[in-house]
């Protein structure tokens, strides 16, 4: 069903391809780059593919889907063949009819407004009549149990959600060729268990599927085989049997996530006083009171009466898509004229202009506050006083020293997160939130960032992680809450 064969493929003006091939092409030139990769998929096929960010999980997606070379410029070297055509050389409107791809940021496939609309905009391409449309959306949103998300504005969903509506508007256009970029970056636990059942659901409909991830566990019972890429070229291939004896730690040897379930129990949060405002309180807390956002519909997103968070450690803030969360995060550092509350921190009261000072948010998606040319510049306008020395030194810590003049929109997308979590690094700020600081993170970078949030925490600075990775939790966090513990139902 899907064949590349002898391909190479170097972003931009394609300098390297010959000096990748031979082994000694510079890593900043390699980032997403391929060097003479044969992959074959038989139909029926479910393939994982796995690795470190930046090792061309994507650039494999985007030949097959024939983004590389119609939309993506570069030096294109062999073959990719899709259902017996040349992808290189066939429009995109004739690609589209045999594979359908969920990207790894799904507000940019979007075409429309609404999500009623975007559901179907595939079909409507496609020619289908009015009724086949209605009925296939209908059957669609019945099966991913959608009803809440329908005619609703894209605009207001959360991350999650428009996981959930870019993966709806694949189902319904019934190609037999589906691929996903990240697919679990942003959803929670329950979401992701019903992402397997979809994934699950298509392959018993004998569907061709690939799958590039680093959450590799809710794929494992799934897949027939398993492709671990490193630095553009494939390092190794497991097979069904092979993917059956392998351990936990042989996976992380090799940079990989876990394969097993992730769902670890962490020491939750102290139980604190809802009604105690003492001293000791003060110091040991940050203490929230009566945050409430309201959109301009009049929906109430969030209402807080009362919670405390920990002073000086890491604590997890989980929960469902859509329960707030990221909305939480935008109330307590200041954002949105529409939110409402105080904070008490070391005794003093902090209302929402104040906040933004004290208080530095990376965000879910970390394009929204990328800003400058280059990487080095990004991490400088952050600082209180510019010092490139000291910044350098951050963006080694996070292995980024290389990309240091490379503009922050040509890295992949864990790469721009950890450019993130660099300028958050850089600020200095007493406080620091982080919304889904590990989506697109490989193994080895997920335990970088947990190592960084401790290093933070030793610091003396108050951590407060938006997140579903279960790992990172484990791996660094004091303590979790639940959002949905501390809201007001109306």
């Amino acid at each position: 069903m899907i064949e590349l064969k002898n391909v190479s493929f170097t972003y931009g003006s394609g300098e390297g391809i010959e000096r990748g091939a031979a082994g000694g092409v510079d890593e900043t030139e390699a980032n997403g780059s391929l060097f003479n990769l044969n992959l074959t998929v038989k139909e029926g096929e479910f393939v994982l593919l796995t690795g470190g960010s930046g090792c061309g999980k994507t650039t494999i997606l985007r030949l097959i889907n024939g983004l590389i070379p119609s939309f993506f410029e570069g030096r294109l070297q062999g073959s990719v063949t899709v259902d017996g055509f040349d992808v290189s050389h066939a429009e995109l409107y004739d690609t589209a009819k045999t594979v359908s791809t969920v990207f790894q940021n799904p507000r940019s496939q979007f075409f429309n407004v609404d999500t009623t609309s975007e559901l179907a905009f595939a079909c409507e391409n496609q020619g289908m009549e009015k009724d086949e449309i209605l009925r296939r959306i209908d059957n669609v949103v019945k099966e991913l149990q959608l009803e809440p998300l329908m005619n609703r504005s894209l605009f207001a969903l959360s991350g999650g959600q428009k996981q959930k509506i870019a993966c709806a508007s694949v189902a319904v256009t019934g190609n037999k060729i589906i691929l996903q970029d990240e697919p679990s970056a942003n959803l929670d636990l329950r979401t992701i268990d019903e992402l397997h059942d979809l994934l699950k659901k298509w392959k018993d409909e004998g569907k061709t599927i690939i799958v590039a991830e680093h959450r590799i566990s809710y794929l494992w019972d799934l897949a027939d085989r398993t492709v671990i890429l490193k630095e553009g070229r494939i390092d190794r291939e497991l097979s069904r049997r092979q993917m059956d004896k392998i351990s936990e730690d042989e996976l992380h040897q090799m940079g990989l996530r876990t394969n097993k379930s992730t769902v670890i129990d962490v020491k939750c949060h102290p139980e604190l006083d809802s009604q105690s405002l003492d001293s000791q309180s003060q110091n040991e807390n940050l203490i929230i009171e009566n945050f409430r956002c309201k959109y301009k519909n009049g929906y109430e997103a969030l209402n807080i009466p009362h919670m405390e968070i920990p002073v000086g450690k890491i604590t997890a803030i989980t929960g469902n898509n859509g329960e707030g969360k990221t909305t939480f995060l935008n109330c307590l550092c200041g954002l949105g004229h529409r939110s409402k509350g105080t904070l008490l921190y070391g005794g003093k009261v902090y209302k929402r202009r104040k906040r933004q000072k004290l208080i530095y948010l990376v965000m879910q998606d970390v394009n929204h506050q990328l800003f400058t040319e280059s990487v080095l510049d990004e991490i400088e306008i952050s600082q209180n006083e510019s010092d490139e020395n000291a910044a350098r030194k951050i963006l080694s810590m996070l292995d980024l020293e290389q990309f240091a003049e490379r503009h922050p929109q040509s890295l992949s997308g864990g790469q721009k997160q950890r450019v993130a979590v660099a300028s958050a690094i850089a600020s200095g700020r007493d406080i620091m939130l982080f919304d889904e600081p590990t989506s697109g993170l490989d193994y080895t970078h997920m335990l970088q960032i947990g190592a960084i949030l401790r290093e933070l925490k030793a610091m003396g600075k108050t951590v407060i992680v938006v997140t579903h990775d279960r790992e990172l939790i484990k791996e660094c966090c004091d303590c979790e809450i639940h959002l949905a513990e501390y809201k007001k139902i109306a």
